[in-house]
């Protein structure tokens, strides 16, 4: 298996790279998790994209915010993974390279994530810290942490 990933801004993206994007974003987050919400929310423009290939095949993708768009702190959101590339370690590898290309893109300094409560174990292995309550977001428990 050969992986690689690429960080685009929006208006890097390719069209195929875009629908490729949105199509695994709503693949899990609607169909998979069986929950309605409103993903294309404004702020994919104003952020980088990171595009994660195992075999030149689109296997998961993030979304890298600065400072003041989703929280004071530079953020990471829409984290997924395709179902088929689950279970190959792929989810570090990918969390990785986000958090290098945060550094890349917008300089050293503490990373916050939404994370869905379940992951919290595995964020935590990233550096990531737990930060107040349980909530729900969008019918899914959702936890705030931040990676100082």
């Amino acid at each position: 298996m050969t992986f690689s990933h690429s960080i685009k801004s929006f208006d890097e993206l390719t069209n195929h790279e875009m629908y490729a994007m949105l199509r695994l974003r709503s693949e899990v987050f609607v169909v998979e998790q069986n929950c309605p919400y409103q993903d294309l929310d404004n702020k994919d423009q104003k952020g980088f994209h990171l595009l994660y290939y195992v075999d030149n095949e689109l296997a998961g993708v993030t979304r890298l915010l600065p400072k003041g768009i989703s929280y004071e702190e530079i953020s990471i959101g829409r984290v997924v993974i395709a179902q088929t590339h689950r279970g190959l370690g792929l989810g570090v590898k990918l969390m990785e390279a986000s958090i290098a290309g945060c550094e890349e893109k917008f300089g050293k300094g503490p990373i916050r994530i939404s994370a869905q409560y379940h992951l919290s174990k595995f964020y935590q292995s990233l550096g990531f810290a737990e930060q107040g309550e349980v909530y729900d977001e969008d019918g899914i428990p959702h936890i705030s942490m931040l990676r100082a």
